[in-house]
């Protein structure tokens, strides 16, 4: 192992710039994924207002998704490429646009359009975040530091329903845009002023191929799973729905041969250390498992809390207010907590966090199977909570272990697929367990079921299937280890 493969020297503690990034850094993160879940709430109240489906108001919230999926891959290769405080500023510069565009938006299509913008902005500052973590921590304080990103990737997105449901009820939707944006240009003037750059930067060429091949992929992936259930029902059904098969082959097809172009072209590349996407980093076994259960636990997550305000509001009857609040105390308790797992983290290692926090994840997901809709809400608010609590004990090991698994040069590339892999998952988990939702909760009304236990059992499936396949985690919970990441102790990828 040469000089530069291992990890570098690192101070017992963070100086105070060094500190003033990472603050940075979180606070520009929380403002930015906080807009993920907003529209979630806001979809009954914007297919009102401006006319649309169901199916064109959900692109609000997966288009965002799938956007930072297109865009996060070039991230790793972009943080070796140009400085930290750029970086800053292009992130939250295009989240200020576009939280611009979509408060003055007209129409659905302007809306659309500064969602999308929003998102590409959005996708450059957790990679951005984690990247600079992992360059300026100490492997002993890693943990917490993750503890409180952890905070942040789970807390924002949980509290974004509660911020839009009050909002919703007092308000129109524009306001959701109109608080978050002065606070995304105070955080974009405060970074331009004070962030410093950290690490070092190379000047090799972005490869354009790999960038399109990298849209179609997750883009056709993500798409075709959107089509799951939309066929539509009635006189047209069988049309329709054999409309929506046809697309949803054609998509998943486009996106398989797109990513696996896409792959073996990054294959090539990483040979002259000129990939988009290094793909070297999957030779460490620890980070390849803890990726592949941070998806799964991505896909229950997003689509969890995405269906949960829709039953809670379309079966169970509550306002938009009162359906944020129902999730409001799991956020909090991920908030909380997040600080002191990271530090159990670093003390005692993965497996005393993530064993029993995906056993408390699956056994809400399957206590969920059980809904009704005179299911009591303080049950709802007591079994989300739990649920917050074993995602927050899952998510800052998985992080800290998989990042820590890989060499300091691969950092950007780590930092890029883990963020990369959770919005590919969630916005497959949203647009697959919303799916499932609606077509199995129109088929039982199609059949004469009332409304509200229509709602249940669509919601029921929804959650059936999340837990199901959230299940063989068991398993990879009990292998993901902390990687032993000091300085001559590590095992890393090469």
């Amino acid at each position: 192992m040469t000089a530069t493969d291992t990890a570098p020297a690192y101070p017992r503690i963070l100086t105070p710039a060094q500190n003033r990034v990472v603050w940075l850094l979180l606070a520009a993160a929380f403002v930015t994924i906080l807009n993920e879940t907003t529209m979630g709430v806001a979809i009954p109240h914007l297919i009102d207002d401006l006319g649309i489906t169901a199916v064109a108001a959900q692109w609000l919230t997966t288009a965002f998704m799938l956007t930072m999926a297109v865009v996060i891959p070039t991230t790793g290769f972009l943080l070796r490429r140009f400085t930290t405080r750029a970086m800053f500023g292009a992130a939250m510069g295009l989240f200020s646009a576009g939280t611009l565009v979509a408060l003055l938006a007209p129409g659905f299509e302007v809306l659309l359009a500064g969602r999308v913008i929003q998102a590409s902005g959005t996708a450059i500052v957790m990679p951005l975040l984690m990247t600079t973590l992992m360059t300026v921590v100490p492997p002993h304080h890693r943990g917490r530091m993750m503890g409180r990103v952890s905070v942040v990737i789970s807390l924002a997105p949980a509290i974004g329903p509660t911020m839009a449901g009050v909002v919703l009820d007092n308000l129109t939707w524009r306001w959701i845009f109109a608080i978050v944006l002065p606070v995304a240009v105070a955080a974009l003037v405060a970074g331009v002023r004070w962030i410093p750059n950290v690490g070092e930067q190379t000047h090799a060429p972005i490869d354009g191929l790999s960038v399109v091949l990298s849209a179609l992929g997750f883009g056709g992936l993500v798409f075709g799973l959107s089509q799951i259930g939309s066929g539509g029902h009635g006189a047209d059904a069988s049309a329709a729905a054999a409309t929506a098969t046809a697309t949803l082959v054609i998509a998943i097809a486009l996106g398989a041969v797109a990513l696996a172009l896409f792959l073996w072209r990054q294959v090539v590349l990483q040979r002259k250390d000129d990939a988009l996407l290094d793909l070297r980093i999957f030779r460490s076994g620890n980070f390849s498992l803890s990726v592949a259960h941070f998806a799964v636990m991505s896909m229950a997550f997003f689509g969890t809390i995405t269906v949960l305000p829709l039953y809670l509001q379309d079966t169970v009857g509550l306002s938009a207010s009162e359906s944020g609040l129902v999730v409001l105390p799991g956020a909090l308790a991920m908030g909380l907590l997040g600080p002191v797992i990271g530090r159990v983290y670093d003390r005692w290692g993965t497996r005393v966090l993530l064993v029993p926090g995906t056993v408390i994840v699956l056994a809400i997901l399957w206590g969920f199977t059980t809904l009704t809709e005179t299911t009591p809400v303080w049950i709802l608010v007591v079994t989300q909570t739990v649920l917050s609590i074993g995602l927050a004990m899952s998510f800052t090991p998985l992080f800290t272990a998989s990042l820590g698994s890989l060499e300091a040069k691969y950092y950007s590339y780590g930092s890029a697929t883990v963020s990369t892999v959770q919005q590919v998952a969630g916005a497959a988990g949203i647009a697959v367990l919303i799916s499932v939702m609606s077509s199995v909760g129109q088929a039982a009304a199609d059949s004469g079921v009332a409304d509200a236990a229509a709602g249940a059992a669509g919601a029921r499936a929804a959650f059936l299937v999340a837990a199901i396949v959230g299940t063989p985690l068991l398993i990879s919970a009990a292998l993901i280890r902390k990687p032993a990441d000091m300085p001559g102790e590590a095992s890393h990828a090469h």
